[in-house]
């Protein structure tokens, strides 16, 4: 035995008040996207409708390999999506899309989508994800006008089905969030939500300390992500109209704090949108733009946006298609490398195999590869995979 100077009770005396570090994964399938609805726009058909637009869009202008560069097996497999699931996540909006209304309009409004999507429910149409975007709590009578569309809402729909999110917009404070919460626990039933970074205040506290940490952390598990604002955080930082967009500087450096300060803790991200819309005689610049943006999110690591239009889905999907497919050969061959143990001239972690792994799942989730292809590029099947992202799939 070797010799040692410690004594081994008094290492463990010292270090018993330290807790193991056990990091909280994302649960299941996270969406590719948020699709923002207005609550008065929404029927039994809207996701049926978005679909067709944009298969109509795509139909309009198919060579997306000439205008934005896609690999060639891009546009069927982002139409063969647009006909099976052309929305993964839908937000009926009750905030900044829908406006102020009469509170019996609100109301009926609440009542009428909660129905709606109760139907979609019975009839397995609804997409994997959905929910409400509520008022914020910036002053009395948004809260009380908020809250009570969310009681209208959930009462009519009867309970919280899975795939139900609640998405809370403009969080300054982490008061705001525990009493929210709180609210959240007087109807007794599971129910997540999203916090909007939309607000200055909710990167950087008045005290100068990052303030999303004290939101996770206020939300108490019931937080589900983080999902950022891009034109009320930049007006919020000053920005000139021509400034505010999702490239920005100021954007980066609030999409940086999310990114730290929910690693670890099973908190999604999603990037925010932009208001270069493809309509009229602006599709292909609209096109340019949202494509350019989602892969540039994409590269960031945040792998959700928003969507406001029905024709962006043509761009988002090419984009993730793209993403995903362009770096098969690469990622395959450093997860095989790592599974087999071999050799090579990139030496991989296990955090690193992990991110791997979990790249495959999202490109498997949103159709941009087939199982049988990812099994024949990687040797492994889902059980492996998702064995190695350490992630429980919903």
């Amino acid at each position: 035995m070797p010799r040692t100077s410690l004594d081994p009770g008094a290492v463990r005396a010292l270090t018993a008040r330290l807790s193991d570090v056990e990091p909280r994964w994302p649960v299941g399938r996270q969406p590719v996207h948020t699709c923002y609805a207005p609550a008065d726009r929404v029927t039994a058909s809207t996701v049926r409708d978005w679909g067709a637009q944009a298969l109509a869009a795509l139909d309009a202008r198919p060579d997306l390999v000439g205008l934005l560069g896609v690999p060639a097996v891009v546009p069927d497999r982002v139409r063969a999506k647009l006909a099976a699931e052309p929305v993964e996540d839908l937000r009926i909006d009750f905030e900044d899309g829908y406006g102020t209304r009469a509170d019996d309009e609100e109301d009926a409004d609440a009542e009428r989508t909660a129905l709606v999507v109760r139907d979609w429910l019975d009839e397995g149409v609804a997409p994997p994800r959905f929910g409400l975007r509520m008022k914020s709590f910036d002053t009395a009578a948004l809260r009380e006008r908020g809250l009570r569309t969310l009681d209208v809402f959930l009462t009519a729909l009867g309970g919280a089905p899975d795939g139900l999110v609640i998405t809370f917009p403009k969080v300054t404070s982490v008061a705001q969030v525990e009493v929210f919460g709180e609210v959240l626990d007087l109807f007794g039933l599971p129910l997540r939500f999203e916090v909007q970074v939309e607000t200055t205040r909710s990167v950087v506290d008045p005290r100068g300390r990052l303030a999303l940490p004290g939101f996770i952390e206020a939300g108490r598990g019931r937080i589900s992500g983080l999902h950022f604002g891009t034109y009320d955080y930049t007006a919020g930082c000053g920005l000139g109209a021509a400034h505010q967009h999702l490239a920005h500087g100021a954007c980066d450096f609030a999409r940086h704090v999310m990114q730290v300060s929910a690693a670890g803790t099973g908190v999604e991200l999603s990037d925010g949108s932009t208001n270069v819309l493809p309509v009229g005689d602006r599709v292909e610049q609209g096109w340019r733009t949202h494509y350019d943006l989602v892969r540039r999110s994409l590269a960031h690591g945040f792998y959700q946006g928003w969507d406001l239009h029905p024709a962006q889905l043509v761009t988002r999907y090419a984009a993730v298609h793209a993403f995903h497919l362009e770096g098969v050969a690469a990622d395959a061959d450093r997860l095989r490398a790592y599974v087999e143990r071999a050799g090579g001239a990139v030496l991989d972690e296990p955090a690193t195999a992990q991110a791997l792994s979990a790249s495959f799942l999202r490109a498997l989730d949103c159709g941009a590869l087939a199982e049988d292809e990812v099994r024949r590029a990687t040797g492994l099947g889902l059980p492996e995979l998702r064995g190695l992202a350490r992630r429980r799939m919903g």
